[in-house]
């Protein structure tokens, strides 16, 4: 019953979000719109504008929250989380990098580009056989070396209407989302989520320890690799499209946790599910609380969202 409801709420907040916004539409207009029914203005505006961020919000936060589900499940770490381990700042450098050069058309790609080789970094240092806390240190690691040529490119950014691009992508999101954009991101985002999901019965394994779970038949290089594929596909995807956005990946599967139970491999589409209704939510209160020509940035509002969370871990694991 409980997955159901999380379940209905993401449904209600996709409808809110084509609903809302400065020409209101209402609810049964608006599923008439999407269908390229009734009023050509409500069509205009729902088919073009606010399906496609619904669409898009949803794919990405699908894709953060089974990342972060997985992380956290393979590393045994509460903390563990797409952009601590890396892969959202290799990613954000592949974009940074074709923008420096004013290749704008290339910034999705460019992303995508970045994940992987993240990821291939990741993997090679890691290794396939030397677990979680290899992993851990590697992505720090990686992500630590991106960030810093990310610094250094928008220090070095040949004029200021070039350094203004990169920030604002860097801010995240969905005003550019199209239809392109949303099916690349679903493809690449369904490939990797169901590389997380094909290790959800080894993730619940390992949570009896590595040593354990190798005795039980689990490769723990198999799982390793899954993992670091699945989430570069989910998470590069999603920073291809709207830029970064962070923090989802870290306390969604944690709000899941406490609503639906510890189980890691359930946790992984649970998470899928909560994330992709709460960036849709997230999306909905950028567009309500942003003035003229003053936008509230998606990845902004995510980590004035995330960061307090992310506190409260730490300050309660003090405590424990």
């Amino acid at each position: 019953m409980k997955i159901a409801a999380v379940i209905s709420l993401g449904l209600i907040a996709m409808l809110l979000s084509i609903t809302i916004g400065p020409t209101h539409i209402e609810p049964f207009a608006a599923i008439k719109a999407a269908f390229g029914i009734g009023d050509p203005l409500h069509v205009d505006i729902v088919r073009d504008i606010r399906l496609p961020r619904t669409l898009l919000a949803a794919i990405i936060g699908a894709g953060l929250g089974a990342s972060g589900a997985a992380l956290q499940g393979f590393t045994r770490n509460p903390l563990a989380a797409p952009g601590i381990l890396g892969f959202s700042a290799c990613a954000a450098l592949g974009a940074v990098a074709a923008l420096y050069f004013g290749l704008t058309s290339w910034v999705p790609l460019a992303a995508l580009i970045g994940a992987a080789l993240g990821a291939t970094m990741l993997l090679l240092i890691s290794g396939p056989q030397k677990g979680a806390n290899t992993l851990i240190l590697a992505g720090v690691g990686v992500g630590a070396l991106a960030t810093a040529i990310t610094g250094l490119l928008m220090n070095m950014a040949p004029n200021p209407w070039a350094l203004s691009e990169i920030v604002y992508w860097m801010m995240g999101s969905l005003k550019n989302a199209d239809m392109d954009s949303i099916r690349s991101c679903a493809l690449l985002t369904a490939m990797g989520m169901l590389c997380l999901i094909c290790i959800g019965p080894d993730l619940k394994t390992l949570s009896l320890g590595e040593l354990t779970a190798q005795s039980l038949g689990v490769s723990l290089g198999r799982v390793q690799i899954l993992l670091v594929i699945g989430v570069a596909l989910s998470v590069g995807s999603g920073v291809a499209a709207a830029g970064s956005i962070g923090f989802v990946g870290l306390f969604i599967p944690h709000i899941v946790r406490m609503w639906l139970g510890a189980d890691p491999a359930r946790l992984i589409w649970q998470s899928a599910i909560a994330g992709a209704g709460f960036l849709v939510i997230a999306d909905i209160l950028t567009r309500a609380l942003s003035g003229p020509g003053t936008p509230l940035y998606l990845g902004i509002l995510t980590s004035l969202i995330g960061v307090p969370f992310f506190l409260w871990l730490a300050v309660k694991g003090a405590r424990a």
